[in-house]
């Protein structure tokens, strides 16, 4: 008799050492996707603020143009512009995407000149609203690769965005009406300066 009562309370012992093992790995599994989660959210931020350096370096080539207003022909000359006795940087360095592996952004091009870059990243979005300006076109992107980082000079807009499917990349086509100035590249006309 006694040796069937330590039968079963060693049986009782591994059924609930078996139930332990399950709730612990249910909840190791939870606590993975929890950090899976918040490892993705970091990087969106990390995207987010490199992104924006992109564009912001962009628009700063553009600002600072002598002469006629154009975009800048790669990143690299956003690194080191020489178009001035002593080199300007408008990107501190290249930055690595956040969201691939091969951490290389993808630039967009128009007209042989780079309005900004974006992500490769087919991933899904974790924001999906809530962009201020001028990100507003993120809102219900889906995947990263159509969070497009871009500077365009006041005046010109995006023609539908959202026209290209969640695996193509939609690239702004500038859509002027004559009040709204030139096309990037064109040169804006320049006021006297009285010098």
């Amino acid at each position: 008799m006694p040796a069937v009562r330590k039968r079963r309370s060693s049986g009782l012992v591994l059924l609930a050492l078996l139930i332990m093992l399950i709730l612990v790995g249910v909840g190791a599994l939870a606590a993975a996707e929890v950090w899976s989660m918040t490892l993705k959210r970091e990087r969106e931020v990390q995207l987010m603020f490199v992104g924006d350096q992109y564009r912001r370096a962009v628009q700063s080539y553009w600002k600072k143009s002598p002469g006629r207003r154009v975009y800048p022909p790669s990143i690299d000359v956003l690194l080191t512009d020489n178009r001035f006795p002593n080199p300007v940087h408008h990107l501190r360095r290249v930055y690595r995407d956040p969201m691939t592996e091969s951490g290389e952004f993808e630039p967009i091009l128009r007209a042989n000149a780079l309005i900004g870059v974006h992500s490769t990243s087919t991933d899904a979005p974790i924001k999906r609203t809530g962009f201020g300006l001028p990100y507003a076109q993120f809102e219900n992107a889906e995947s990263y690769a159509q969070w497009q980082f871009i500077f365009l000079p006041p005046g010109v807009r995006l023609q539908n965005p959202a026209a290209a499917g969640p695996d193509q990349t939609p690239i702004p086509t500038p859509s002027l009406s004559p009040s709204q100035g030139p096309a990037p590249g064109v040169p804006l006309p320049q006021a006297p300066t009285g010098r």
